[in-house]
């Protein structure tokens, strides 16, 4: 689980960084969140799940301030959220977007630099400690050693810790990740997961809207189901991702398996076959 959030130092020690109950929000007269619940402490990693559609994307915005809730309560450190702008909000949390910008001949550096400009007063100019802070982004996403190259000549990998040290470079306690390793190979996804699992266990708060269940359940201290706008369950991975609740959301029959730091998605993607006559539900999680 995560770390006591009184020993990392971070605002709001001993109370939740981040606190929404009954978030709504409402997009071009669609309702598409009716009432979710979130919670997440200094040193967690809290992930998203949910089927197409549930509404995870807009509930991260929502409380990362990108989405103006329509009704519900969303407090940063004990701070509403309704109250903060600008500066405030991205000294509380740093978003990173499923896909980020990749205009030509611009620097790893460079790409950094501007994520530390959400810190910056208007016209005000890069400090000695700014300069550090962006080393330090950097150096914690482990892109400091090709901070020369462009963000074109990158992997996906490689552009995806870009992103997370564009978060990082604002020093905010909170980084949300949209669907980091969607993009991404099966190597390149296991070395970013890894890089947030570091994160963490450095007292950082992590929220992770992903699609893959099973890394979820590998990643994650605790996981929010999403399920029609709203918070259908929260809680341990095993607790909430039951044979009985993903046949139900997802229309699957799977189950999941989660021992000694690995995860497995069992799925009968083919339905039972008389070559295989026992559901994934029966042969593998009993």
């Amino acid at each position: 689980m995560g770390a006591d959030p009184s020993a990392t130092g971070a605002p709001g020690a001993g109370a939740p960084l981040l606190h929404a109950r009954g978030v709504e929000v409402t997009i071009d007269g669609t309702p598409i969140l009716r009432g979710a619940d979130l919670d997440l402490d200094a040193g967690e990693l809290v992930a998203i799940v949910g089927p197409n559609g549930a509404g995870k994307s807009t509930l991260v915005r929502a409380v990362s301030g990108l989405h103006r809730p329509s009704a519900g309560e969303v407090g940063w450190s004990g701070r509403p959220l309704a109250k903060m702008r600008g500066r405030e909000l991205a000294g509380v949390r740093a978003f990173v977007p499923q896909r980020m910008p990749v205009p030509a001949g611009v620097s790893v550096r460079e790409a950094v630099t501007i994520g530390r400009s959400a810190l910056l007063r208007p016209l005000g100019r890069m400090t000695a400690a700014d300069r550090g802070g962006i080393d330090a982004a950097m150096e914690r996403a482990g892109v400091g050693h090709f901070a020369g190259r462009t963000l074109t000549s990158l992997s996906g990998g490689e552009l995806q810790r870009v992103q997370i040290a564009i978060g990082l470079a604002q020093e905010a306690p909170v980084l949300i990740a949209d669907e980091p390793t969607s993009q991404l190979d099966l190597g390149a996804a296991i070395d970013v997961a890894g890089l947030l699992r570091k994160l963490v266990g450095e007292g950082l708060g992590v929220l992770l809207v992903v699609h893959d269940l099973a890394l979820a359940a590998a990643t994650a201290d605790r996981v929010v189901v999403v399920h029609e706008g709203r918070t259908e369950a929260a809680g341990s991975a095993t607790d909430v991702l039951t044979p009985a609740r993903l046949r139900r959301i997802w229309g699957a029959d799977a189950c999941l398996t989660a021992e000694h730091g690995r995860t497995g998605l069992h799925v009968a993607w083919l339905g039972t076959t008389a070559a295989s006559p026992d559901p994934p539900t029966g042969r593998h999680c009993r």
